[in-house]
């Protein structure tokens, strides 16, 4: 026979078995311990921003529950009487009538004495103390009444017939100025110490009593 008749002989290759890894014990226990720290630490970290969601937002509360208000000015009063007489300025007078309102509802405010000013076309024409020094209580309203005359009441001849002109244009422009120094109290806590302003613009008729425009009118405060 030759070697050309001889059969050809085919040989398969074995594909490898995949190899089996056994894991110990100690391998799941570390998968397991694993897992549990992973679950732990979320949990824990959960916890840490619900903590800080809720003290963040009990703060904000007593920030706005706590938070100082200023005292609240409103002119009621304001009258120069004599306004239609040529010779008033030998008697000049001023009177107005102020209420001062703490708004807050647990937040006190003490009060350094008190001073009130009037301006005439931005000139001082007077000036005199209101009250002694004093503690207002939350949601208390304290009412300021001052006549000014005499020394306190610096008007000649020249300053009432301004005014005079001014009344003939139907009314007289004045500014009351009322300062003093507070600060809050809060429980035991006390604020630091702010130097309160409150301009009270305000006009009065021919008749020399405040107008109804400007009756009643909240009077912006700033501090210094």
């Amino acid at each position: 026979m030759h070697n050309s008749d001889r059969l050809p002989v085919h040989y398969t290759q074995q594909e490898p078995r995949p190899i089996q890894r056994h894991h110990t014990a100690r391998y799941y226990a570390h998968r397991v311990r694993e897992s549990l720290t992973t679950r732990v630490s979320k949990t824990i970290c959960s916890i840490l921003l619900s903590l800080l969601l809720i003290f963040g937002i009990v703060t904000f509360i007593l920030w706005l529950s706590l938070r100082p208000h200023r005292p609240r000015f409103h002119i009621h009063e304001f009258s120069v009487p004599g306004l239609d007489q040529p010779t008033g300025f030998e008697n000049a007078r001023i009177t107005f009538n102020v209420t001062v309102r703490n708004s807050n509802q647990h937040i006190g405010i003490y009060y350094d004495s008190m001073a009130g000013s009037i301006y005439y076309k931005d000139q001082m024409i007077g000036s005199t103390p209101l009250l002694d020094p004093f503690y207002q209580e939350p949601k208390n309203t304290v009412v300021v009444y001052k006549e000014m005359s005499g020394a306190t009441l610096t008007v000649n001849s020249q300053r009432w017939t301004e005014f005079l002109n001014d009344r003939g244009q139907g009314s007289v422009m004045f500014r009351l100025d009322i300062t003093s120094t507070i600060r809050f109290k809060v429980s035991t806590w006390d604020s630091k110490h702010h130097r309160m302003h409150a301009n009270c613009d305000l006009a009065v008729g021919p008749d020399g009593n405040i107008l109804p425009t400007s009756k009643d009118k909240r009077c912006p405060v700033y501090f210094t």
